[in-house]
Order: C-alpha cells, then sequence, then structure tokens
C-alpha cells in the first residue's frame, strides 16, 4: 500500500478548525477541556468513542454541539432493555403503488444512519442490540436481509454509560469495548467550572453553536492526519507500552503479570499511533513525539485490560497499572533499543 504524502498545509488547516470548533463549543460547554480534546481526536482518527459518567455531566449536550459546530446530521438513541436491532439499524416495509397496484419492500433508515450517532447509556440494552450497533461502528454497514445498507461518510459513535448503577444493565464485554478507540472519563466540574454552569444555565438561553466545517472537510482532514510522518522508534514505542500488559508474555514486568489477567490487543497499537499523529497536527506540529503516545495510553488502553479480582479488590485501577508501565519504559530510542527487557520483547 502506498503511503499518502503528508501536505504542510494540514497543520494549519487542522490547528485552524481545532481552534474554531473549541470556540463554537464555549458558547455552550463550560469546562470539560480534556474529554473535548480526546473527542476531536478521536473524530480526526476516524474512530469512535466510550465516555462513561455519572448523570447530569452534560454528555449529550456536548456531544449535540459538537454536531452542531460541525454541521453534521446528529441522531441520539435512547438505549432500553427493550430496543431491539431493527430499532437502530432500520427495516423493511411493504408499499403499494397506487397506480399500477404492485408492491414493493422499501428501507426505512434507522437511527444509525446520522454523522454523529449518540448511543445513550448504552450498557442498558441487550446484547443482541449492542452488537448490531458495534458490527454497524466496525464495517460502517448494516445489513438487513440480503441487502447492504451503507453508512453515511464520517460515522462518528459516542456511546455513554452510566457507571454507579449496574442493576438492569447488560456491561460491555472487553472484546465488544475493544471497538471504541477510546473510553473517556467525564469527571464533575471544578468549583468555578460549576460556579459558570449555574450561572449560565438559570439565566436566559445561551447563543447555540454555529457550523464551522462541513462533512466534506472533516473527511479531508482525516485523510491529512493520516499522512503525517511517524518514526520508527514511535511505533517501537508503542508496541513496548501494548505489549507489556500481556500478563505471562515474555519481557512483561512482574506487577502486569500480578495484577493483569488480560492485556491489549493489536488495535490498541493501531489507535496509539493515529490517535498520537491526530494530537500532534492538532497541536500544530507535523511530527508525532513520544508525549503524544503518552497522553493517550490511558484513553486507548484502559477499556483493553482487565485487573485480577484480588488486584481490584486492593483498589489497583487500570489507569495506575498504565501510569506505571509507562514510568517504567525508557523514551529515549538508545535507552529503549539497549535495555535487555525490552530486547526480550522485540524478540518474541
Amino acid at each position: 500500500m502506498t503511503q499518502t504524502p503528508f501536505d504542510p498545509s494540514a497543520i494549519d488547516r487542522l490547528h485552524e478548525a481545532h481552534d474554531r470548533i473549541l470556540a463554537q463549543l464555549s458558547r455552550v460547554i463550560v469546562g470539560q477541556s480534556q474529554v473535548i480534546e480526546e473527542l476531536l481526536i478521536c473524530l480526526f482518527s476516524r474512530g469512535h468513542c466510550l465516555l462513561e459518567g455519572v448523570p447530569g455531566l452534560a454528555k449529550t449536550l456536548l456531544v449535540s454541539t459538537l454536531a452542531k459546530s460541525l454541521d453534521l446530521s446528529f441522531s441520539r438513541i435512547q438505549f432500553t432493555p427493550d430496543l431491539m436491532p431493527a430499532d437502530i439499524i432500520g427495516t423493511d416495509v411493504l408499499e403499494e403503488d397506487k397506480a399500477t397496484g404492485t408492491r414493493q419492500l422499501r428501507f426505512l433508515e434507522g437511527p444509525l444512519f446520522a454523522n454523529v450517532v449518540l448511543a445513550d447509556e448504552i450498557n442498558r440494552t441487550p446484547p443482541k442490540t449492542q452488537a448490531a450497533l458495534l458490527e454497524a461502528m466496525q464495517e460502517r454497514q448494516v445489513s438487513v436481509g440480503r441487502v447492504r445498507h451503507r453508512l453515511v461518510d464520517p460515522f462518528f459513535v459516542l456511546a455513554t454509560q452510566n457507571p454507579i448503577e449496574q442493576e438492569g444493565t447488560y456491561p460491555l464485554p472487553e472484546a465488544q469495548q475493544d471497538r471504541f478507540m477510546f473510553k473517556v472519563f467525564v469527571r464533575y466540574p471544578t468549583f468555578q467550572e460549576e460556579f459558570e454552569i449555574a450561572r449560565r444555565t438559570t439565566g436566559l438561553p445561551a447563543e447555540d453553536a454555529q457550523p464551522v466545517l462541513s462533512a466534506a472537510d472533516i473527511i479531508g482532514l482525516q485523510q491529512a492526519v493520516r499522512g503525517v510522518p511517524v518514526s520508527d522508534h514511535l511505533v517501537r514505542y508503542a508496541l513496548a507500552l501494548v505489549r507489556q500488559t500481556r500478563a505471562g508474555e515474555k519481557g512483561t514486568p512482574d506487577f502486569v503479570s500480578d495484577q493483569l489477567s488480560w492485556g491489549a490487543g493489536p488495535r490498541a497499537v493501531q489507535f496509539l499511533i493515529i490517535g498520537a499523529k491526530a494530537r500532534a497536527i492538532l497541536q500544530g506540529r507535523s511530527h508525532v513525539a513520544v508525549e503524544d503516545i503518552q497522553a493517550l495510553a490511558s484513553p486507548v488502553l484502559r477499556h483493553r485490560i482487565v485487573v485480577g479480582f484480588a488486584a481490584e479488590s486492593e483498589g489497583v485501577t487500570p489507569d495506575g497499572i498504565i501510569q506505571r508501565i509507562i514510568e517504567t519504559t525508557p523514551a529515549r530510542e538508545d535507552e529503549l533499543t539497549r535495555d535487555a527487557r525490552f530486547q526480550t520483547i522485540f524478540a518474541s
């Protein structure tokens, strides 16, 4: 496969687009700068995002405002225990031509046929419906009978789940969570942010966000991100981080083997690299740095590793293990390649 040459003008275009989107979001959203940054990285990397946070943190408002600022069609699906795959995909209906009397099947598109799809409380719907959504995310198409229907492009799924209420839910298995590029934690606002939220939302309605990018613009910028060059050292560094999460493999640290029961697969490496490219260019750089990969290690890996029961009972978290892996992995190329443990990892 031929590598698309990198267009230097893409740096200015994407950096300008980033600033314009943030300006529109700030009209409606207070704070959540890290969440917004990770959403934009995910969007321009052509990935999907899983948001986890308690109710009332403006997850739905953030997603709908993002869709408005990008001039994209938006669809919200409220997942419930009785939701069926046809409710989100669409279905064939029988129509009669009144002029000829003939009948034919016509496909009625479901809410998945939008540029930005908010899958609200995805863990409230049964696995069959979850699987229908995840298939659409991976294949970017749906099948009804023997007919395949392509989804619109760009296609961006943001799923939310509530971490505090598990009764009557169907948690996503780790293998299905792997379809999401990032798992992003939406946390409580700071005092000043919550003060501003209270002030804004109890007064007159705020000015709505205005579209600043079209679907064609976004597709072009997604292609530009793919063209950002990345050195072999950074690919090797991303591989070093991911391969150390696999308990029992050669070169894996003892604390990982003791605390993790399962590690991340190759898709984690792919998302780390493409995400690092997007982060670099969003910050106005034409090259990827080690810091880009380190910054995205937690959102990429936290839902791809499984903490063992004993470690979890002691308060060990995926993010804590990821941070410890970063701290024990040399960032400099010469140190990484000369380290005996990593030579074992690279040779395996």
